[in-house]
């Protein structure tokens, strides 16, 4: 396609405004404003676990910090005995408190944390929980209904000090048809605009069983699909929004993220099974999340290994950010993209490291700061789950 040349240069000021708003992490401004660029809230071989995996930031309502993540005891499998735990930080994410569990199963699975702070300061989270039985034969349906995937819900009155019991939302959050499920991982979101302001919209994904007479087992990456929770009650109900079961095996969304621009459009965002080039794939919605305003559609201008990745619309209204590994062939080099339309284009903004790097969650700090908290290490992405500062350059 040949672009006219005002289009090149309305294209070209897009651009210059994304990577304009964004200064490198190691910025003298945030070392002015907090006593630290980065700290490790989560290490592999500490604390009686193997490996910590699955990160998930958010703020609580008094301006501290709660870092999310699967704690798992034998191993970095993603099938055994994990626990999603948590640990708290006071001091901007300088230092961070005792490592809590905040959601078990025993000897087998509690994972996916996806949280969120609502206006009046709970703080709602959801987990997902199955048997000791793998992703594969839970897409294949060879298990009990009680040892496939299942959705749970809690809450904390008291910024994550404590929690409730889980209660399970399995009956409203899941089709009959459906069999893996994941939430997120990492932040859900509060609607701040428009006539569902208030609302909770739970980013997430599931596979499907084939439809009859298929030869096929479920096991095929075409039966992923994307779909939404949401809850007009502050997370003490839950219905299911949009659903994405195609399964041309073209496009095949998976882990899912989430942003509400300004405008109150919602910004979905998904690591892609499919075929099609790439392995992001993005869609919108208008009504809230209740449907897209067209289905999902592949993403070029992501470029990266298939992985999960986080989506952040920052209180600047032209800079939506995306963190994720850009190296196109391995989980490595943890670098921001932003947009300045609203995720139509992107531009890398800032290569946070260049060493080994998966899975990914992004909060807003304060009006000048984005807190970052991925995985991370020297020989491997699963070392460490490391916390970062990102200033944001003033606007020009």
């Amino acid at each position: 396609m040949v672009r006219s040349p005002r289009r090149r240069a309305a294209l070209t000021a897009v651009l210059a405004a994304a990577l304009a708003v964004l200064a490198p992490p190691t910025a003298p401004a945030a070392a002015e404003q907090y006593r630290c660029a980065s700290s490790v809230p989560f290490t592999a071989g500490t604390e009686g676990y193997h490996t910590f995996r699955i990160p998930a930031l958010v703020r609580d309502a008094t301006g501290g910090l709660l870092a999310f993540a699967e704690g798992r005891r034998d191993s970095a499998s993603d099938t055994g005995a994990i626990e999603v735990v948590q640990r708290r930080s006071r001091d901007h994410g300088c230092t961070w408190g005792p490592l809590t569990v905040v959601s078990g199963n025993g000897d087998a699975t509690a994972g996916n944390p996806t949280p969120v702070t609502l206006p009046n300061g709970d703080i709602v989270l959801l987990t997902v929980r199955n048997g000791r039985v793998s992703e594969r034969e839970i897409m294949a349906g060879t298990v009990a209904p009680e040892d496939s995937r299942r959705v749970f819900v809690q809450r904390s009155t008291d910024a994550g000090r404590t929690w409730s019991p889980a209660r399970e939302i399995t009956a409203t959050a899941k089709l009959g048809h459906w069999r893996w499920y994941a939430t997120g991982p990492g932040h859900a979101i509060v609607l701040r605009h428009g006539p569902h302001a208030g609302r909770i919209v739970v980013p997430a994904n599931h596979s499907s069983a084939p439809p009859a007479g298929s030869p096929d087992l479920g096991t095929e990456q075409k039966y992923y699909g994307g779909h939404d929770l949401l809850s007009d009650d502050g997370g003490r109900s839950w219905r299911i929004g949009f659903t994405d079961d195609r399964t041309d095996g073209v496009v095949a969304a998976n882990e899912t993220t989430v942003a509400e621009l300004p405008d109150g459009t919602l910004y979905f965002n998904s690591r892609d099974h499919g075929t099609a080039p790439g392995h992001r794939v993005d869609a919108r919605s208008t009504d809230g999340g209740q449907s897209l305003a067209a289905p999902y559609r592949p993403q070029p201008g992501l470029v990266g290994p298939r992985v999960q990745g986080s989506v952040l619309q920052t209180v600047r209204p032209d800079l939506l950010l995306f963190s994720g590994p850009a190296d196109p062939d391995a989980r490595r080099a943890m670098t921001l993209r932003a947009s300045a339309d609203g995720g139509r284009t992107w531009r890398s903004a800032v290569t946070v490291s260049s060493a080994p790097a998966a899975y990914s969650d992004l909060v807003q700090l304060d009006g000048g700061t984005v807190g970052l908290l991925y995985e991370t290490g020297v020989e491997g992405p699963y070392e460490t789950i490391t916390f970062r500062r990102v200033p944001l350059r003033s606007p020009r």
